[in-house]
C-alpha cells in the first residue's frame, strides 16, 4: 500500500475501534440501570434504538453534504461530538429517577448517534475513494477493529462498572474518544469526496437491492436484539454479574471478527459468492436463535453452554451476511429494529419467544433473496438462448 492509504486505514481502524468500544459497553449493565431508573425494558430497546434512527437521518443527511462539509473535517468533528455525549451519559446516574432520566438518555443517545454517523460517513467515503478495486477486503479488515471494539467493549464496561460503578466506564472511553480527535488530524491525510450522479431513492428503485436491504435490517438487527434483552436474561435465568454477561457477549464478538477478513477476502476473489452467503448467512442465523432461548416448541431447558455456543454461530453468521454488502446499513439496522421489537416482545412474552421470532423474520428475509435471485439468473439464462437461437422464416 502506498503511504496515503496505509494512514487512511490506520485512522479509519481507529474509528472503528473506538466507536463500537463507546457503543458496545451499555451491554452489560446499563438495561438493569435504566430498570432501577424507572425505565421499563419496551423504553430501554427504545433508548438503544433512537440511537439507530438517529443515526440513519444523520448518515442521509450528512453524506448528502459531505462534498461541502469535508471528509477529514466530517470524522474529527463526529469524535469529538460522540466524546462529549460519551461522557455526558456516565453523570445520568446523578439524574433523579423517572422521566427526567429517561428523556435526558434519549438526547445524549440521539446526539452521539449523529456524531457517530459523521465519522462512520466518512470512513466509507474514504474507502470508496483511498480502496476502490478492493472495497470488499478492506472493510472486511476493518470490521476486525470493529469485532474488537464490540469484544473489548462488553467485559471492559462490566467489570468497571462492577469494581468502580456506573460513571468511571464512560468517563475513560469519553478521554479515549477525545484522544483520537488529535490523533486523526495528525495522521489523516487531506481527501476530497466526489460528488455523486445518482439518488439514494434511485438505487431502492431495484428489487434486488431492496431484497438485500431487507436481509440485511433483519439479520443485523440480531446485535441490536441482544443489547436490550441479553443482560437481563442472562442475569434472571443464570444468576450471573454484570462482568460475567460481559464475557458472554465475546461468544458473539469474537467470531464475527475472525470471520470478516475472511469473508471480506473471498467475496473480492469471487463476487459470485456473495448473495450464496448472505443467504447461507440467514438461515445459520436463524437455527442459532432458534436453539438461543432455546424456542419454547423445541422442549430443550435453558443452559449456559448453549446459549454460548449460539452467540457463537450467530455471530459467524452476521458476518456472512454483513460483509459481502454494504455495511453502513447494519450499523443503522442492527440498533433500532432490534433493540425497540427485542424489548417490546420479551416485555409482553419471553426472551426464548423474542428470539425465535426474530430468527424466523431472518430465515424469511434470506429465503425471499434466494428465491428472487435464482428467478433472476432463470430468466437471464432464457434471454440468453432466445437471443443465441436464429429466427426461422
Amino acid at each position: 500500500m502506498s503511504r496515503r492509504q496505509t494512514l487512511t486505514l490506520v485512522s479509519m481502524a481507529s474509528v472503528n475501534f473506538s466507536s463500537m468500544l463507546c457503543y458496545s459497553i451499555l451491554g452489560p449493565f446499563f438495561p438493569n440501570e435504566a430498570v432501577k431508573k424507572g425505565a421499563s425494558q419496551t423504553v430501554v430497546g427504545l433508548i438503544f434504538g433512537s440511537y439507530a434512527i438517529c443515526n440513519l437521518i444523520g448518515s442521509l443527511v450528512l453524506g448528502r453534504y459531505i462534498v461541502q462539509i469535508g471528509t477529514k473535517f466530517m470524522l474529527v468533528a463526529g469524535l469529538f461530538v460522540s466524546a462529549g455525549c460519551t461522557i455526558m451519559f456516565g453523570l445520568l446516574d446523578r439524574v433523579p429517577a423517572g422521566p427526567t432520566f429517561i428523556a435526558l438518555c434519549f438526547i445524549v443517545r440521539s446526539v452521539d448517534a449523529v456524531g457517530f454517523a459523521a465519522a462512520m460517513t466518512s470512513t466509507f467515503a474514504m474507502t470508496a475513494k483511498i480502496f476502490p478495486n478492493n472495497v470488499a477486503t478492506v472493510l472486511g479488515s476493518l470490521e476486525v477493529f470493529t469485532g474488537l471494539g464490540l469484544i473489548v467493549g462488553p467485559p471492559v464496561g462490566g467489570w468497571f462498572y462492577h469494581s468502580f460503578g456506573y460513571e468511571v466506564p464512560f468517563m475513560l472511553l469519553g478521554c479515549l474518544l477525545l484522544i483520537m480527535v488529535p490523533f486523526n488530524l495528525y495522521v489523516l491525510p487531506a481527501i476530497e469526496a466526489d460528488p455523486s450522479k445518482d439518488s439514494f431513492l434511485r438505487l431502492l428503485s431495484h428489487v434486488k437491492v431492496l431484497l438485500i436491504c431487507f436481509v440485511i435490517f433483519t439479520l443485523s438487527s440480531g446485535l441490536g436484539f441482544f443489547d436490550a434483552t441479553l443482560s437481563l436474561y442472562a442475569m434472571k435465568t443464570f444468576n450471573l454479574s454484570s462482568g460475567y454477561v460481559g464475557l458472554i457477549m465475546l461468544g458473539l464478538s469474537l467470531p464475527y471478527c475472525l470471520a470478516s477478513p475472511l469473508i471480506g477476502y473471498f467475496t473480492d476473489k469471487y463476487p459470485d459468492s456473495r448473495i450464496g452467503l448472505t443467504v447461507t448467512g440467514g438461515i445459520v442465523t436463524a437455527v442459532g436463535f432458534c436453539l438461543l432461548g432455546p424456542a419454547p416448541f423445541l422442549h430443550i431447558p435453558s443452559q449456559l453452554w448453549l446459549l454460548v455456543l449460539m452467540l457463537g454461530l450467530i455471530g459467524f453468521s452476521l458476518g456472512m451476511t454483513a460483509i459481502p454488502t454494504f455495511p453502513e446499513i447494519i450499523v443503522c439496522a442492527r440498533m433500532f429494529y432490534g433493540p425497540i421489537v427485542g424489548g417490546l416482545i420479551t416485555q409482553h412474552l419471553t426472551f426464548e419467544w423474542a428470539a425465535t421470532i426474530q430468527g424466523g423474520v431472518g430465515l424469511l428475509a434470506a429465503l425471499l433473496l434466494g428465491v428472487y435471485s435464482l428467478w433472476e439468473r432463470r430468466r437471464g439464462s432464457v434471454q440468453q438462448t432466445a437471443e443465441s437461437t436464429p429466427l426461422l422464416d
